[in-house]
């Protein structure tokens, strides 16, 4: 199977590089598979699960909250926001943040606040559901 590069980097620090054999993530207009020779691309991503198959048949899950996927003819670039590998993220610190969140929303006062918690909800959403598909398939 034919294989191309990709690098995926977070405000932070670079989150993976090497050679893929496809790269699946959610963009703006919905799911897109990246594969050997994929016409040129560039599109937001939605936060949720990315999944990098690797040429050995493994698969590497990354959760991102967010950023721009490049895809040139022999290179896929992930610029995040926020990039975690799926087996990093903490569910208990996930599933707190969530709660508070929640209770945000409960406690409004003002739209910003109400803005601030609707983000936060979604992104522990999105990490919780990276880390249900990263279990599934380990």
């Amino acid at each position: 199977m034919a294989t191309l590069q990709c690098r995926v980097v977070s405000a932070r620090e670079e989150i993976y590089t090497g050679e893929i054999s496809m790269l699946i993530a959610t963009g703006s207009e919905g799911e897109v598979g990246i594969l050997a020779g994929h016409t040129p691309l560039i599109t937001l991503l939605k936060p949720g699960s990315m999944r990098i198959q690797l040429p050995d048949g493994s698969e590497e899950v990354i959760y991102v909250s967010g950023g721009v996927l490049e895809v040139q003819p022999k290179l896929v670039t992930v610029l995040a926001d926020t990039a975690v590998r799926a087996d990093d993220l903490d569910e208990a610190k996930i599933i707190e943040a969530r709660k508070q969140a929640e209770q945000m929303l409960v406690n409004q006062s003002e739209t910003l606040q109400t803005n601030a918690a609707l983000a936060s909800l979604a992104e522990s959403v999105a990490q919780l559901q990276t880390i249900r598909k990263y279990r599934n398939r380990a």
